[in-house]
């Protein structure tokens, strides 16, 4: 498992290939690869981001105390959410999030840790009905037709 709560994941992309190559080398089954990282799925783009953002911030700040790290901003958070590792929006776009990645690191498993910080029980609940009816569904559509296409031929 890869766990990546900041940065692009792609970037992680060069140790997959050294964990398989070293698989390989010793003789070893290619084992699964998965991705542990951050996210929130809500009706929205912009509703998500208003709901996970002050309990990200909150959480970041508090890391960002214990750690010597500089405290979060929103626009360190929007990259995160447009091209890092936060995987926040409406199912549609977490879910094309997801299935890139998947393809990108050649992923078995997506393990995502939903809302973070504080965020009120009825919007969690709410974030895991969306991931489990609409997101993981759409995720292997995705990944499905990326294959069908990548097996028939046609560029993915």
């Amino acid at each position: 498992m890869l766990a990546v709560i900041g940065g692009n994941p792609d970037r992680f992309g060069p140790y997959v290939e050294l964990y398989k190559r070293a698989l390989e080398q010793h003789g070893q089954p290619q084992l699964p690869v998965g991705l542990h990282t951050l996210g929130f799925v809500g009706e929205t783009d912009e509703k998500s981001i208003e709901i996970q953002w002050p309990f990200y911030k909150e959480q970041f700040e508090w890391a960002a105390r214990e750690r010597g790290w500089r405290p979060p901003t929103y626009e360190q958070f929007l990259a995160e959410v447009d091209h890092g590792s936060m995987y926040v929006g409406s199912p549609d776009t977490v879910a094309h999030r997801i299935a890139r990645v998947v393809r990108t690191l050649s992923l078995s498993r997506f393990d995502l840790h939903y809302a973070i910080g504080r965020v009120p029980h009825d919007q969690r609940l709410a974030m895991i009905e969306l991931f489990g009816r609409e997101v993981i569904p759409r995720v292997r559509d995705l990944v499905a037709e990326a294959n069908a296409a990548r097996a028939g031929g046609v560029g993915s």
